[in-house]
């Protein structure tokens, strides 16, 4: 009985030891999670599935052509004059001939079958897809803009955490002396003022700490609302990895630039379908009278099939001028792809020596927080003997306190300054 409450036991452990494990899965958050969740929140995105289905729709439409066309039509008509045999020929004896009424009725339908029309539902159905393409790539490209926003939250959050940590440390070290100058007090070698000093310095470190928080809040709201996720106050942000940085430039918006060519390279194409002929087959039938045999004048049916042939050269005088314009596009295309990547090559440079200089200047904090924290465990030691005041040894706790949040700031800025480097070069 023993045993098996033990295993109940052990088995209860697990559970708990599982739950609490996935729990503190779901209070973490990366990155590249926050990239995805974006994506699939933004409403934009909407759009991706809305451009497929109408260019699907736009193709069948295109496909359309080469199916068979059927046409109806009547009329009912009464004409001044009709063919009469009589005065064209003259009266012979014993022969009469036929008079065409004057009033005359047609009842026609026709079927045509398109055969060849110089390419163009080809090339139309090239253009469609090219042009969604165009618009999905266009969609992506603002899309990849929702990163860097991302970025400037994400790395907000992360700065204002290793500050609020950051305080908690200044602030316990200070209670520390207050719990000996408390001890001092009571034996009459401090002064009560001595010990209200220190307690307004640790007031002003938890007004800083209120402001951190309520900036972290006000972050993580602003994240909430990108990711489409409410994030509680304990969420964790996992501080990203610092990866190698390529040196080439991935943008979407070169492939975009790529997908405006291709159009006009299509629409190029499209230009032959304009002088070449089109073949179609038709079939009419008809019932009505007369018929084709004039000379019977009732009604009754006829149809009449064939091959029509359709050739116009009109487009020709305009060809070379609409060459030339999407000629003149494309150039107005790739210097917009020049200027894009010469400006891409400018953040570029701009991000690597922000890179330098926060790589120098966290050295420099390094330097910095050794010398200042002598200066504090030597401003400790001569507080105790009575060398210097209080206010002299706060002065001396917030140098160091400074030099650390002085750090804290260059490593998160290092770290966004080599994320904004993925987001301008696009990897």
């Amino acid at each position: 009985m023993v045993i098996k409450r033990s295993r109940h036991f052990i088995a209860f452990l697990v559970v708990c030891c599982l739950a609490h494990r996935s729990s503190a899965q779901t209070d973490k958050l990366t990155l590249d999670e926050c990239y995805r969740l974006a994506r699939a929140n933004y409403p934009a995105i909407k759009k991706m599935n809305l451009i497929t289905r109408a260019s699907a729709y736009d193709i069948q439409n295109a496909n359309k052509r080469f199916l068979p066309q059927v046409n109806f039509s009547g009329q009912a008509t009464y004409q001044s004059q009709t063919v009469n045999f009589s005065d064209a020929v003259g009266t012979l004896p014993g022969v009469s001939f036929p008079s065409v009424s004057k009033d005359q009725y047609r009842v026609q339908g026709e079927v045509s079958q398109l055969l060849y029309d110089g390419n163009n539902t080809r090339y139309q159905k090239e253009l469609i897809t090219a042009d969604k393409d165009l618009q999905e790539q266009n969609l992506e490209t603002g899309l990849y803009a929702i990163k860097n926003r991302i970025n400037n939250i994400y790395f907000s959050v992360l700065l204002m955490e290793a500050q609020l940590k950051q305080n908690e440390l200044n602030k316990a070290n200070l209670q520390t002396q207050v719990q000996k100058t408390e001890a001092a007090l009571e034996n009459g070698t401090a002064f009560r003022s001595s010990l209200d000093e220190l307690k307004a310095e640790i007031v002003n470190i938890e007004m800083a700490g209120t402001e951190y928080r309520a900036n972290r809040i006000a972050c993580l709201k602003m994240l909430s609302l990108f990711i489409g996720k409410e994030l509680q106050d304990s969420i964790q942000l996992e501080i990203p990895e610092t990866t190698n940085i390529q040196t080439s430039i991935n943008r979407p918006e070169l492939k975009l630039y790529d997908l405006q060519r291709s159009v006009y390279d299509v629409q190029r194409k499209q230009l032959r379908s304009g002088y070449l002929p089109q073949v179609s087959a038709f079939l009419q039938g008809a019932y009505g009278r007369p018929t084709l045999n004039i000379i019977d004048n009732k009604f009754g049916p006829w149809y009449v099939a064939g091959l029509k042939f359709n050739w116009s050269l009109g487009s020709l005088y305009s060809l070379a001028n609409k060459k030339n314009m999407l000629i003149l596009n494309q150039r107005s295309v790739d210097t917009d792809r020049e200027t894009f990547l010469l400006n891409t090559r400018l953040d570029l440079t701009q991000q690597d020596e922000q890179v330098k200089k926060f790589t120098e200047l966290i050295q420099q904090d390094e330097e910095a927080i050794a010398l200042r924290a002598a200066v504090t465990r030597s401003a400790e030691a001569q507080l105790n003997n009575g060398v210097i005041t209080i206010h002299e040894y706060i002065q001396k706790v917030n140098a160091e306190h400074l030099a650390r949040q002085n750090e804290l700031l260059h490593k998160i800025q290092l770290l966004q300054a080599r994320y904004n480097q993925k987001f301008i070069s696009g990897n």
